[in-house]
């Protein structure tokens, strides 16, 4: 799953700028929308939270599916999550620009439906864990699809801040609404799947030996290059065994 070029991976200063951009750009997004849920979270003693969150197989909790992920119910709680999404956000957006904002509202609705759909009547959820699982998730998974050293790297990196998540998604403890966070689980798995070749996968130096049927790649006069595995001399050979002589005794006699 790699890109069939003989080219190295560039590393030019106007790579290295775009890739600077890149990462403090999905930053500063993931920074711009914890704020959102800090002034939110500032607002909410001013209009009714409840009305708001996801009431499951309710019709009016539908609403909530929209605006539940914007609400939290205690400082605690926002800055548990506040904290996910900007690790996992930069993680993601840095690594992955176009999945991660076609991912987004999959993840959003996922999370919502997840808690609509799953959670017991009579309840009402709200908070962003489920997008924040759903970012683990698309990480994780992407990186288990794409499997590129960059990917590899992100999907190590989310599953050792948060690799707790796996666990979540089952009902463990009460008050914590794992209905949102099995949506959001399955929403990033999904986006995950549908989106792996949206972003380009880094070019891969490759050897004119792993391509010996193509005759249109050859390699360059001047390239050290490897030779195919079944030319590598043998440097060591297993010694034979030396079992020893048998020596043989005569029969011993009977007096």
């Amino acid at each position: 799953m790699h890109l069939p070029t003989p080219e190295a991976v560039p590393d030019t200063p106007e790579q290295r700028r775009a890739d600077k951009r890149r990462w403090l750009r999905a930053f500063n997004t993931s920074l711009a929308f914890v704020l959102v849920l800090l002034a939110v979270f500032s607002a909410q003693g001013h209009f009714d939270v409840a009305a708001w969150t996801v009431q499951p197989w309710s019709v009016e909790g539908l609403r909530g599916i929209l605006a539940a992920p914007l609400l939290h119910g205690s400082f605690e709680h926002v800055a548990a999550n506040a904290i996910a999404l900007l690790m996992l956000g930069t993680l993601a957006g840095g690594l992955y620009p176009k999945a991660t904002i076609r991912a987004l509202p999959l993840l959003w609705i996922g999370s919502g439906l997840g808690a609509w759909l799953l959670g017991d009547p009579g309840t009402r959820h709200l908070g962003a864990s489920g997008i924040t699982h759903g970012l683990m998730f698309l990480v994780f998974v992407l990186g288990l699809l794409r499997r590129d050293r960059a990917s590899i790297a992100a999907a190590m990196l989310a599953f050792m801040f948060y690799g707790g998540m796996l666990l979540t998604i089952l009902p463990r403890e009460p008050g914590v609404s794992w209905q949102a966070h099995l949506g959001g689980a399955i929403a990033g798995v999904l986006a995950a799947y549908l989106l792996r070749r949206t972003d380009p996968l880094p070019p891969r130096k490759r050897y004119s030996w792993e391509d010996e049927e193509d005759a249109t790649i050859a390699p360059l006069p001047d390239e050290l290059e490897p030779p195919p595995p079944r030319e590598v001399p043998v440097l060591w050979n297993r010694p034979e065994r030396d079992n020893g002589v048998v020596l043989r005794f005569p029969p011993r006699r009977e007096p």
